[in-house]
């Protein structure tokens, strides 16, 4: 493993990004109903991908963090770019491509549930041999998505081999998952993943069957589950007047890597990461809604009750 003086960066995180058309409605349209014409209550344009999100939260938190993908080259693509760079994401490392930037327009109910519709055009993939080999080993931990899987699973191997921590956000099942889950040392799953890895039903089952120095699963509402070596650990969810979920699994990932570089236990980096999720639930967008670290102390945020698991 490198020596801390000569890291380049924190966090260089490999993945997607997105531009956000997000629209706060009082109900979900329903065809043929009074719901099928509804007011919008509220609306942005905002950013956000499951990598963005995560760097720009690590970025909030004091982090110094390189974001490794690719854009369109329309006002979208450019929109991404200026916002990461504007949240102290370094953007050195985006593949600009002719085709428009990856989008969604994300629809909202009064209670924050939230439905998505995306887009991105082909094209838009990183190629595993873009990837620089003295960058990934130049940070302290590399975090990748399930996006762009050969660049995803390049990425780790390089930062593995280096004796790095690569953090992951893996939120479907394909005939590449099982290699790419060898290829990280902190899986951190979606809800449904590790059941269709394993077979295994029962969470923590499933945790005990899957490879890595911590592997994580989060739960939504009803927060996370960590198992680090034989233990695991479960914090319940956060309460909070939900605004908008968007983007939360994403501020997890970007908290539990700024708790796990500062070498918290595993139940305060959930703990931290579950607040800060929590936090994003309560504003507006992903990115938008990135809280930081005085965010997370400050007395008038501090979450007192929680949700059965």
């Amino acid at each position: 493993m490198n020596d801390g003086s000569v890291f380049t960066f924190d966090v260089v995180g490999v993945g997607a990004n997105s531009v956000d058309y997000v629209y706060r409605l009082p109900q979900f349209p329903q065809p043929d109903s009074p719901a099928s014409k509804l007011r919008i209550r509220e609306h942005l344009v905002t950013c956000g991908g499951q990598t963005a999100t995560a760097l720009c939260t690590c970025a909030a938190m004091g982090l110094r963090t390189k974001y490794v993908g690719t854009i369109g080259n329309d006002p979208n693509g450019e929109r991404i770019r200026r916002e990461l760079a504007t949240r102290g994401v370094d953007v050195e490392h985006t593949y600009v491509r002719d085709t428009l930037n990856p989008f969604a327009v994300i629809l909202l109910d009064e209670r924050g549930e939230r439905v998505v519709l995306w887009e991105r055009r082909p094209g838009l993939e990183l190629r595993a041999e873009e990837l620089d080999s003295a960058l990934i080993r130049g940070a302290r931990l590399v975090h990748v998505d399930d996006v762009d899987e050969d660049a995803a699973i390049r990425a780790a191997r390089m930062a593995r081999d280096a004796g790095l921590p690569v953090t992951s956000d893996i939120e479907r099942v394909t005939s590449r998952t099982e290699e790419l889950v060898a290829a990280v040392t902190v899986p951190i799953f979606a809800e449904h993943v590790p059941e269709a890895l394993t077979g295994e039903r029962d969470l923590e089952r499933a945790l005990r069957h899957i490879r890595g120095d911590l592997v994580c699963v989060t739960l939504g509402p009803r927060g996370a589950m960590l198992r680090a070596g034989d233990r695991v650990y479960r914090e319940r969810g956060n309460q909070v007047a939900v605004v908008d979920t968007t983007g939360a699994g994403d501020v997890f990932r970007g908290a539990f890597i700024v708790a796990l570089l500062r070498h918290e236990s595993p139940p305060d980096i959930l703990r931290f990461a579950n607040a800060a999720a929590a936090i994003s639930c309560t504003r507006l967008g992903a990115i938008a809604g990135v809280p930081t670290l005085a965010d997370v102390h400050a007395p008038s945020t501090k979450i007192t009750k929680t949700l059965p698991l």
